[in-house]
């Protein structure tokens, strides 16, 4: 019987991360994860759903306690999948952009805090039960690390494209522990996220239509297995396309 597999996926509730949890757990992996939030009444009831972990990534001491606690969980059990997939865009009450010259920069510590150190930290910390299961990693960065974007601020899109940078030199360095890292860049998905000003980007977008976070997921788990054995260092674009222009 093959060895049963271990996925830890940050900014689990909702969303992408939420339809990651259930697209491995279709596949039979055994799941630890994270947010924010307590865990969802439906993640109570998969049978995979092995522990939740209810922090707040903004802040380090968190972090560190989301690893020892994940370290403690798995045991001599390797990990062989992490998924940094929690983040955070700050917004005005009235929808303004934030930007350089209006974005409060203690905001800014914030975001990047939870989407670029957290996922740096979570990595350091459990690369001993990456290494033991040759596992992989995939950071959720977004089409905004690579563009200006209209609605997102520019906190969060300098922060993803730090974390697009981070995978590059993650790759590098976790290649001699034998873990693949991989980024996975989401453009419009259809989650709670998103405002519904985007439906005007849809135009932009060559397969006409927002994405789903099933097709995040699916992208997702697909590097984190075996046909993507041979891929590390990589940033897929899950963006219908929208990154051409």
């Amino acid at each position: 019987m093959s060895e049963r597999k271990n996925l830890l996926l940050t900014g689990a509730s909702r969303g992408i991360g939420h339809a990651t949890v259930r697209r491995f757990s279709e596949a039979g992996w055994r799941i630890i994860s994270v947010s924010r939030d307590a865990v969802p009444e439906e993640c109570k009831r998969d049978p995979n759903w092995t522990q939740h972990i209810t922090a707040d990534l903004a802040e380090p001491a968190e972090v560190a306690r989301v690893a020892t606690e994940a370290l403690a969980e798995l045991g001599q059990d390797g990990l062989h999948a992490l998924v940094n997939n929690a983040g955070y865009s700050p917004k005005t009450p009235f929808k303004e952009r934030l930007g350089v010259l209006n974005g409060d920069l203690d905001d800014w510590r914030g975001v990047f805090e939870l989407n670029f150190f957290a996922p740096l930290a979570l990595s350091r910390g459990l690369a001993s039960p990456l290494a033991k299961a040759k596992g992989a990693i995939v950071n959720v960065t977004s089409i905004a690390g690579h563009a200006v974007h209209p609605f997102a601020g520019s906190a969060y899109s300098t922060s993803k494209a730090a974390l697009a940078a981070l995978t590059r030199e993650m790759a590098a360095e976790f290649a001699e522990l034998g873990v693949r890292v991989n980024a996975v860049a989401p453009g419009e998905i259809a989650t709670a996220m998103l405002s519904p000003e985007t439906e005007v980007l849809i135009p932009r977008i060559p397969l006409r239509r927002l994405g789903t976070p099933e097709d995040v997921a699916a992208a997702i788990f697909y590097l984190c297995g075996a046909d993507a054995a041979y891929l590390t260092g990589t940033e897929i674009f899950v963006t219908g396309g929208q990154h051409l222009y």
